[in-house]
C-alpha cells in the first residue's frame, strides 16, 4: 500500500517534499513510508534526500505535571488559606512533590514556609509550567526562554525527527517489476524464462566475513612471559591438578593448621572426593614434626598436628603447591641445581570485584642451587623484571608462613607516577626444606605474581571482569593488538 501511494503519488507530481507530511495526508504510518523509500532508493526506482528537524518531547516527568500539573501548584493547593503546619502537609503531598514544590513555590513567592507553619502570600495562582509542557505536546512554539527554563528542570529533552523528500530515480516506473534471481525448472518448462527480466549479478559483492580463532590477551602476555623464562633457562612445571591435597597445598609449606588461609571462607573445599589417600608416609611424618616439635634450629608452631586436617581436597590457592610437589621429587634423586617456573590458574574465595575474581593466573618462578642468598634473588628478579620493561624495583620486608626472608616487589609506574605492587618473593625456609631430604647447603629463591595485573596495565583494562570471565567483551579478543612488553 506504501509503495503504490509513493510510487503513484510521482506519476503525476515531481517529488513528495516531506515524507511526514506524505504519511499523514495517506494514513499510513510513518515508519513504513520511511522502510519502503529506503527499499525504492535501493533499486534506483526514487531518488531520496534526508530531512532532520530538531522538536523537543517532554521527559517522563514532564508528561507527569502536564497531567497532573506542576509541583508547585499542586503544593498551593494542598495549602489551605488559614494556612498548615509542615507536618500535616508533608502527609497529604508526595514526598517528591513536597520536595520540588517547596523550592518552586519559594521561588515563585507563593507560600511562605515557616519552622512549623505554611501559609499562603497569594491567593491565586497559575500553572505555567503545566501550560507551557502542553504547548509543547501539541507542537506550539515557545520562546527560548521558556524552553531554557523547561531545560533546567529536565521536563523537555531534544529529539531529532528523520524523514526524507523523494523525487523520481533513473529506474522510475509507476509499478516495481518484480526480477527473477533464479532460473528454475518450471521456468524452463513453462518457457517464460524467455520474457523474465533477472537480476543483476554484483561481481563486487563480498560474502560473509570467515570468522577464525583469535588469541587472548591473557595467552598473549602469557607466552611472552614464558619465553623469558625459558629464555632464562628454567623449565615448566606440570600445573594440570587443580585440585590438591592440604598436605601439598599448605602443611608441606610449613603453613599451620590454623592458619586463616585455611578457612573455608578463604579457600575452597571438595565434597568429593574430600580427601586423599596418596600421600608419601615417611615424609608426612617429618613434616608433622616439625610442625609440633620443630627442627632445623626451628622451635615449629608447638601444637598437635591432625593428619585429617592434611588429607581434605581443595582447588589449589596457589601454584606453590606444584613447586612443593617438584622440590620434594627432586629431594630424592641425587642433588642437581634446578630452575623451575609455572603459569596457571589458582582458585580463592574473595569477594568478586573490579580488582578481584575467585579464579585466576598466577606466575612463579624458582632457583635451586647450593649456597644461594638474598643478594641472588634481587639479582634474579632485576634480570626478571628489567625483561618486563620494569628497571625500578624496591624491595620491603614482608612476611609468609614459607619464606624467609621474605620481600614485597615495587616497580615505578611511569603512566601513574608511583611506585605499584608487583609481586612477592622469598626464601623457602629450612622447615619446608629439609624434611624433603634435600642437602642442609641447598638454598631456594622463588617470587610470584598475577598474570592478570600486567596485562590489565598492559592493554588499558581498569575492570578484571572485562578481561576474564563469563562477561567478557568478544570484541576486545578480536580487536586486541600483539603485545609487546614494557609495562613502564
Amino acid at each position: 500500500m506504501a509503495e503504490e501511494a509513493i510510487l503513484g503519488h510521482l506519476e503525476k507530481n515531481d517529488e513528495i517534499s516531506d515524507s511526514g507530511d506524505f504519511a499523514s495526508q495517506s494514513g499510513i504510518d510513518h515508519n513504513e513510508i520511511v522502510n519502503v523509500i529506503k527499499s525504492l532508493h535501493g533499486f534506483r526506482l526514487v531518488d531520496a534526500q534526508d530531512i532532520k528537524r530538531e522538536k523537543w518531547v517532554l521527559t517522563n516527568e514532564g508528561k507527569l505535571y502536564a497531567a497532573a500539573g506542576s509541583p508547585e501548584v499542586q503544593l498551593f493547593l494542598a495549602v489551605p488559606p488559614e494556612g498548615i503546619s509542615r507536618e500535616e502537609l508533608q502527609r497529604k503531598v508526595d514526598p517528591s512533590v513536597y520536595k520540588i514544590g517547596c523550592s518552586q513555590a519559594i521561588k515563585n513567592k507563593w507560600l511562605e514556609i515557616g519552622k512549623q507553619q505554611v501559609s499562603r502570600k497569594v491567593q491565586q495562582v497559575e500553572d505555567t509550567a503545566k501550560d507551557l509542557l502542553t504547548r509543547i505536546q501539541n507542537e506550539e512554539a515557545l520562546s527560548q526562554a521558556d524552553i531554557d527554563a523547561l531545560k533546567r528542570r529536565k521536563l523537555i529533552a531534544p529529539q531529532t525527527w528523520k524523514g526524507y523528500s523523494v523525487r523520481k530515480g533513473p529506474n522510475y516506473a509507476p509499478k516495481r517489476k518484480k526480477v527473477a534471481t533464479d532460473l528454475t525448472r518450471e521456468n524452463l518448462q513453462r518457457g517464460d524464462w524467455k520474457e523474465l527480466e533477472f537480476k543483476e549479478y554484483n561481481f563486487n559483492a563480498k560474502g560473509q566475513p570467515a570468522e577464525g580463532g583469535h588469541l587472548h590477551p591473557l595467552l598473549k602476555v602469557r607466552r611472552q612471559l614464558q619465553m623469558i623464562f625459558l629464555q632464562m633457562g628454567f623449565e615448566e612445571m606440570p600445573t594440570n591438578n587443580f585440585v590438591e591435597s592440604s598436605f601439598w597445598n599448605f602443611d608441606a609449606l610449613f603453613q599451620p593448621q590454623q592458619h586463616p588461609a585455611r578457612d573455608s571462607h578463604d579457600t575452597f573445599f571438595l565434597q568429593a572426593p574430600s580427601t586423599t589417600k596418596m600421600l608419601p608416609e615417611d615424609y608426612v611424618e617429618r613434616v608433622k614434626h616439625v610442625h609440633e616439635h620443630g627442627g632445623y634450629g626451628s622451635r615449629g608452631y608447638g601444637y598437635d598436628w591432625k593428619r585429617e586436617e592434611a588429607n581434605k581436597n581443595l582447588l589449589r590457592t596457589h601454584t606453590t603447591a606444584v613447586s612443593s610437589r617438584m622440590l620434594y621429587l627432586l629431594a630424592q634423586k641425587p642433588f642437581a641445581p634446578k630452575k623451575y617456573y609455572s603459569i596457571d590458574r589458582v582458585f580463592r574465595n574473595e569477594a568478586v570485584d573490579r580488582t578481584h575474581l575467585a579464579e585466576f593466573h598466577q606466575i612463579e618462578g624458582l632457583v635451586c642451587d647450593r649456597g644461594l642468598t638474598l643478594g641472588d634473588l634481587i639479582g634474579v628478579l632485576q634480570d626478571f623484571f628489567s625483561r618486563l620493561g620494569m628497571s625500578q624495583l624496591r624491595f620491603k620486608p614482608a612476611y609468609n608462613p614459607y619464606t624467609e626472608p621474605s620481600m614485597e616487589i615495587f616497580s615505578y609506574h611511569e603512566g601513574l607516577k608511583k611506585w605499584v605492587e608487583i609481586g612477592n618473593s622469598g626464601m623457602f625456609r629450612p622447615e619446608m626444606l629439609l624434611p624433603m631430604g634435600l642437602p642442609e647447603d641447598v638454598r631456594v629463591i622463588a617470587w610470584g605474581l598475577s598474570l592478570e595485573r600486567p596485562t590489565m596495565i598492559l592493554y588499558g583494562v581498569d575492570n578484571i571482569r572485562d578481561l576474564f570471565g563469563h562477561k567478557v567483551d568478544l570484541g576486545l579478543i578480536k580487536r586486541n593488538p600483539i603485545c609487546r612488553l614494557g609495562i613502564e
